[in-house]
């Protein structure tokens, strides 16, 4: 079973550092990288300094293949038509706990933005959707981890 990821409007440089170096870690086929989300190519500093996305994932972004396509619709669709199901890591009314999925094909994880998540719009696209039980006071794990502890549920043997 082969796993990708859509990183959908992400806007820290440094949690899509992060993710990039935890999909190398699980082996993840691809990344996509969405709408506003940063891209290895755009992360421009000034002279004289290491690029923001290179200190979080330490080379993963030079290991990871990778694609920026601005929309995602068109994307979901594509995927949805080469058999691989879809799902968004996202608090729902319809999700469920993420180790209850069990991927029946190639499987692409969908994460959104750290503050809004993954818009309405793009949930209803979804095969399924997944969510990390909250336990105590906080509603919601920083994207990166959240994407990393997801992961590894999926790509476990």
């Amino acid at each position: 079973m082969a796993v990708y990821l859509i990183l959908h409007n992400i806007r820290s440089v440094y949690n899509v550092g992060s993710i990039f170096r935890t999909a190398d870690a699980v082996g993840v086929e691809k990344i996509y990288l969405t709408g506003y989300s940063p891209t290895p190519q755009s992360d421009f500093v000034t002279a004289g300094q290491a690029p923001k996305m290179a200190k979080t994932a330490l080379g993963a972004e030079k290991t990871v293949p990778w694609e920026y396509r601005k929309q995602i619709g068109p994307l979901l669709k594509k995927l949805k038509q080469d058999k691989v199901q879809i799902v968004a890591l996202e608090q729902s009314p319809k999700s469920i706990d993420y180790k209850k999925f069990k991927p029946a094909s190639d499987v692409v994880l969908v994460i959104g933005n750290e503050v809004r998540g993954v818009s309405q719009a793009i949930l209803t696209k979804m095969d399924v959707v997944i969510e990390i039980p909250m336990r105590g006071k906080k509603e919601s794990l920083n994207v990166a981890v959240a994407a990393g502890v997801a992961l590894y549920e999926l790509t476990r043997a």
